[in-house]
């Protein structure tokens, strides 16, 4: 669970909100504010080099903070609710969305978004999991996991996206495809193997990118691409620290040892080869500047999708298999 402490000026208004081992930084930023509004109405003028001072040991710490983050603090923060979701960078780098819905099977699941538009001037089908920003948002969206609609969704997108030759773009955001008993019902596995299928079979460059959480199934299926990439602080995992705790030890409180022993940061599936690149993150997370995360994710794909081009439909096929049969050799 996580716990955040809301920051707030003097009219009551949340300003910013923090994880618990981001308490040091909240005091020196909740004290900056004081004065910087006491500041503001002008009743002294003396307080600008103490604002200063007090805004420079923030940033100083936030820096020291994000500079040693342990895998329980990287899942953290790669859940924090203010990060930037699919429908933000959607929003940002693609023009001309136009969203597609329904797997013509079953219904609607909005737990996966996806449709088409274009990339930097370049038609390309976008897919990923919806998290939602608000109580009804994220009702909504199943707080991002899917149902097997979803997925069978996601395959029947990939596939008008090979027949018409588009690259793929897929952002990972779960924290699993979702364990209800109707989803079993509709063949929740089959629906996964399905999508993953559809990924690995596409003729046409895919490029996934983790921007939060990539939980179990739930993420491998639609993010077996041609080239994987993570954000700094987003975690990547067959199952959650909770999950993976409480099987092994019958204890979700010793989720953190879960997290460490997993191996699930980035940095960690970087040096065992399960991903090809990680995107640097704001000093203090994508949540503290989600501007600049995106352009940075935009960038950070657009260089994998010209990495990932050239050659026959068969040789892209190919090269993305080899990809992912390599993983683990020579460990």
């Amino acid at each position: 669970m996580i716990r955040m402490t809301a920051v707030r000026n003097r009219n009551g208004t949340t300003m910013r909100s923090y994880l618990d081992f981001e308490k040091p930084v909240a005091e020196l930023e909740a004290r900056a504010d004081e004065l910087r509004a006491l500041a503001g109405k002008g009743e002294d003028h003396a307080l600008a080099d103490e604002i200063a001072r007090l805004d420079a040991r923030a940033s100083q710490a936030l820096r020291e903070l994000y500079g040693a983050l342990t895998p329980w603090q990287k899942t953290l923060v790669a859940r924090h609710p203010q990060r930037p979701h699919f429908s933000d960078y959607c929003a940002a780098l693609i023009d001309e969305f136009t969203p597609l819905a329904g797997d013509r099977a079953f219904g609607e699941d909005e737990a996966i978004v996806g449709g088409f538009g274009r990339f930097r001037g370049e038609p390309v089908c976008i897919i990923g999991h919806e998290k939602g920003d608000s109580t009804e948002t994220r009702i909504r969206h199943n707080f991002g996991m899917p149902k097997p609609e979803g997925y069978r969704k996601a395959a029947r997108l990939m596939e008008l996206a090979d027949r018409f030759g588009l690259p793929v773009l897929s952002l990972i955001d779960t924290a699993g495809a979702y364990p209800g008993i109707e989803a079993e019902e509709r063949g929740q596995a089959e629906a996964i193997a399905r999508s993953t299928e559809a990924c690995l079979s596409l003729r046409t460059p895919s490029v996934a990118l983790v921007i939060g959480e990539g939980g179990s199934g739930g993420a491998i299926a639609i993010a077996a691409a041609s080239r994987v990439m993570m954000l700094e602080h987003a975690i990547y995992s067959v199952i959650s620290p909770e999950g993976a705790a409480s099987i092994l030890w019958r204890d979700t409180g010793r989720a953190q040892d879960a997290a460490t022993g997993m191996k699930i940061t980035a940095q960690d599936l970087l040096r065992f080869g399960v991903i090809d690149r990680i995107v640097s993150e704001p000093v203090g997370g994508a949540h503290r500047d989600p501007r600049t995360m995106i352009a940075r994710a935009g960038d950070a794909v657009a260089s994998a999708l010209a990495d990932a081009a050239g050659g026959s439909g068969d040789e892209i096929v190919n090269r993305r298999a080899e990809k992912f049969l390599a993983i683990g050799r020579g460990l």
